[in-house]
């Protein structure tokens, strides 16, 4: 149950965001940027990067709404399965394994970032931007997760629920859509009648 009053059809962080709209427009329009935003790391990749953060900070809605998002870009879960558990083995470029382990040291706080993860990344092709963007993404989930887990939010339960949000996170991206949210308010009422 959440420490503060919450619409109860906007799980997660979208009751949060729905509760102080002032607040929200910046982090929206940041992780829309961000995640969706021009880039030479695909969007695929970047989901990746949040839901490695997400996994690594236990945060339930996190993981799973990101997972989805970055299953539904892949075109397969492989991907996002493995890369929660173990980068090395994760079936991507060498590149993003090493962007990935910058991302898991900035989950763990900002000065376990090496000199040595950093050379790894430059060797393997990365630029000067991917690993700022990498770096400001995990540090974007890590407020997330905090956000999300220290005011107590739900995670639904049932996985049909993070396959509609994925769907949304790759159609519409991180922008507010006040129609979903009304569709959703008339779900719960139907589902609660």
């Amino acid at each position: 149950m959440p420490y503060i009053t919450v619409e109860k059809h906007l799980p997660g962080i979208t009751g949060l965001l729905e509760y102080r709209k002032e607040t929200a427009a910046p982090i929206r329009d940041l992780t829309q940027l961000l995640l969706r935003g021009p880039s030479t790391m695909s969007e695929g990749e970047r989901e990746l990067i949040a839901t490695v953060v997400s996994y690594r900070n236990q945060c339930r809605f996190c993981t799973t709404a990101h997972s989805a998002a970055a299953d539904r870009l892949y075109g397969e879960c492989e991907t996002s399965s493995v890369a929660k558990l173990d980068i090395e083995a994760t079936p991507v470029s060498e590149k993003m394994k090493a962007l990935l382990t910058i991302a898991s040291l900035v989950q763990q706080g900002g000065k376990h970032v090496t000199s040595d993860a950093v050379s790894r990344a430059r060797d393997a092709g990365a630029t000067d931007l991917e690993i700022h963007d990498t770096v400001l993404i995990a540090a974007l989930f890590c407020l997330y997760n905090r956000y999300v887990d220290g005011l107590a939010t739900v995670a639904p339960a049932d996985p049909a629920y993070y396959e509609q949000l994925g769907d949304r996170l790759v159609n519409h991206g991180y922008q507010r859509m006040p129609q979903v949210y009304e569709q959703l308010k008339k779900e719960m009422d139907t589902n609660t009648h």
